[in-house]
């Protein structure tokens, strides 16, 4: 299992370049939902799809979410990603994931005597914002890429105590 780079953050610094990226990507997946929605003439019920559908073609990869008592695992699927090229940034509420997929396929094919007719394998760049529905440990998430997938553990916060209703005094 290798190690994937991780920066823990106490607050959401929001200049930072990792979220200019992500609200650029965020724009273009708009733009593109916006665009298959209205190809279709707007169409009641459909929006989800045309968001998701959206995410797929922007170059979201494959991912889950899953939620436990103690934690939140997510799992995004990254083949032919190296460690050094992922960073995740976690934030008390949220992760950025960005990840940087070189073709080195087409590059050791055009040295030989090889000819590419066609490749799936293109340099691709992802960046992705994820909330969580409360407040996690920042101080706890681990990151680690195995075989192609990358699983991020992100321990829950102790909720605040529950408000106590303290009778006002005669």
């Amino acid at each position: 299992m290798s190690e994937v780079n991780l920066k823990r953050m106490k607050t959401d610094e929001r200049e930072l370049p990792l979220f200019q990226a992500a609200e650029r990507m965020m724009e273009a997946i708009q733009q593109r939902a916006y665009e298959l929605a209205s190809g279709r003439g707007f169409g009641a019920g459909r929006a989800l799809d045309d968001w998701l559908a959206a995410e797929r073609e922007c170059g979201w990869p494959a991912s889950e979410l899953v939620e436990r008592d103690q934690d939140y695992v997510l799992s995004v699927a990254l083949p032919g990603v190296e460690p050094a090229d992922i960073a995740v940034t976690a934030t008390p509420r949220a992760l950025y994931i960005e990840a940087h997929a070189k073709s080195g396929l087409r590059e050791a094919a055009v040295e030989g005597k090889t000819t590419v007719h066609w490749s799936a394998l293109a340099a691709a760049e992802f960046c992705r914002r994820l909330e969580f529905p409360r407040d996690i440990e920042v101080e706890r998430v681990t990151a680690t890429l195995r075989n192609g997938l990358l699983r991020i553990t992100a321990r829950k916060a102790e909720r605040p105590a529950k408000p106590v209703r303290v009778p006002a005094a005669a």
